[in-house]
This record gives C-alpha cells, structure tokens and sequence, in this order.
C-alpha cells in the first residue's frame, strides 16, 4: 500500500533531501508551497513532476487543514520555518509567528483532519543557545539566544504538548547544524564555499566574516532526513538529537574550502563586526547516541567531505 507523506518547506534544502528519499520508497510526495512571484524550485527541480503541490501558508490555518484533507497524509514532516538565525533580529515577530505560532497551525490542522497521521517537528540546536552542559542531549536544558531559537522552543514544547494531550504521534528532530550544496546563500557554510568558488573564478576579491572562533557540530542534509524518516517508523514517538558528535571552528571551515581550491584564506578572508550577532552560541556539540542505539541511525558523509563536495558544486554552478 502506497503511503502519502505531507512536507512543508519543501522546496527548502531538508524538504528536497526528504523527497527525494521518500519518493525513492515508494511514497506519494505532497508539498504544502506558498505562492511566490517567481517560483522557487532550485531545490527540486529534477523532481517536480513526481511531487504533488498544494498551496498554503503556515500562517493561514483554513489552507492547512485544506491540505491535509487533499493529501489525506500518513506522514507530516514540518520543515517550513523562517530559518535563518541573523534574520530572526531582523524580523522576530514574522520568525515567531513562522516558527513558533506555525507548528501549532499545523498540529491544529492535522489533529482536527487526520489525527492517526504521524507528525515530524524540525526542531533545532539553537533551542540549547547558551549551553548548560556539553555536549547537549535530550535532557539537556534549553537556553536559547535569538528569537529563532525562541521560536523553535516554542514550536518544540508545542509538539511535546499535543503528543501528551491529544495522544498524537508527534515527534521531534533536534538537527544540528546541517548543510549542503542545497544550503542558503546566507548560512556561513554555503555563504564561505560560494565565496571560494567566487574568488578561484575571478568574479570576487574577499570574503567578509563574523566570528571565526565560534564552534559548531556540522553534517550532511542528506544523512539527516533519514532520522527525521526512522522517527516515524518506531513503535512510540520520541524526540531525537541528530547531530555528528564532533565540533569544528568556522576558521576550520574556512581553511578547508579554500586550501580544497587551492587558496589561501588568510590572503582573502576580512574579519567585519557587521557580521558578529547581538548574542553569539559559542559552542553546539550534540550527543546522537539515543538516534544511533534506538533508530538505528548513522553518518555517512564527514565534514571535511561535506565541504569539499559544497565547493565542487559551487564551482560547478559558477562555471
């Protein structure tokens, strides 16, 4: 029997990585899409035409319940979130309302439509902030510092509230830092490979940068739309860490994408407090053990490789 599964953010880079997975298990693939000028479709160019759009907005609650009548989903996997720490200072009262106000839209929805389906929540690392222990597991308190990691606590508990009260099979992924060469332009990892591309092209001359010394715990997209996809499958929901277990500086990041284009970042890399955040997360660190003893889950793609495969698609692209 075929199943259906339900995907908000789709066109997003987790959304494209997701799809792809799904529609390799069988799956009849819907994607909730909020109407744009220009359609977005980079991500999921090469699968449009087997995916089944309907269009919605986590803010309008009447197009979500819209949507999971049509595609009558045995799976809803939350990925639709405005999802870049920096805007979240920009703009706290769209991020609260997309990312926090958002999931409970989208619970209501599928708790008043189709109550039996199983429910996936993107939660996030920024939710941990301001550290409390290291490395974060599932009992480790939150601290956030932005209104995106707000954001995301609230759209975490909100989860944890409707799985207890309404008995719903509602679970949450909490991803670390995850990239791709599917990344948005303005996240460090994709902000400094486009960079290299940039400058071993001759199209740019330097790469203006915030803090080098800032840690994080970085893996592939790719590996991490499977734990969100084995949550779904256990017998009882749960909260999961996805994360690699390992911590890099930015400046690692850096030196390994230019010295992969054979550069020198010292030569090109300018240090700009524009980029430096009101409140910075120093350290993220995530212990996966509970997703690799329970879900089965492993890595398989490490950072060095994740970054040099990020530059190579750049360059690529650029050409």
């Amino acid at each position: 029997m075929t199943k259906n599964a339900l995907i908000t953010g789709i066109t997003g880079q987790d959304g494209s990585y997701l799809a792809e997975l799904l529609l390799e298990k069988g799956y009849k693939v819907f994607g909730l899409r909020r109407r744009t000028s220009v359609p977005i479709l980079e991500n999921i160019e090469h699968i449009k035409n087997e995916i089944e759009f309907i269009d919605g907005d986590l803010l309008d609650q009447g197009s979500l319940i819209q949507a999971v009548r049509v595609s009558n989903p045995d799976e809803v996997y939350n990925l639709a979130a405005q999802s870049f720490v920096g805007t979240s200072w920009i703009q706290p009262v769209l991020t609260g309302q997309s990312t926090g106000i958002g999931v409970t839209n989208m619970l209501e929805a599928v708790r008043l439509t189709r109550p039996e389906a199983r429910f996936y929540q993107a939660s996030s690392s920024e939710m941990f902030g301001k550290v409390v222990e290291t490395p974060q597991k599932e009992t480790t308190p939150f601290y956030p510092r932005s209104p995106y990691g707000v954001a995301k606590l609230y759209g975490h508990w909100i989860t944890v509230n409707y799985r207890e009260s309404f008995d719903m099979f509602a679970c949450s992924g909490i991803l670390f830092n995850h990239e791709s060469p599917r990344r948005g332009v303005e996240f460090v990892t994709r902000k400094v490979t486009d960079a290299v591309a940039r400058i071993k092209l001759g199209l740019q001359n330097e790469l203006r940068m915030g803090n080098l010394d800032a840690k994080r715990d970085w893996g592939f997209a790719g590996d991490y739309v499977k734990a969100m996809w084995l949550m779904l499958q256990q017998d009882k929901p749960d909260d999961f860490v996805i994360s690699t277990g390992e911590t890099h500086t930015v400046e690692e990041l850096v030196e390994i994408a230019f010295g992969h284009a054979g550069l020198n970042w010292r030569e090109y890399v300018v240090i700009d407090p524009k980029f430096v955040r009101p409140a910075e997360v120093d350290l993220l660190l995530g212990d996966c053990t509970k997703a690799k003893d329970k879900l089965g889950w492993k890595l398989e793609v490490g950072f060095e490789e994740l970054i040099k495969m990020m530059v190579d698609a750049d360059l690529k692209r650029l050409r």
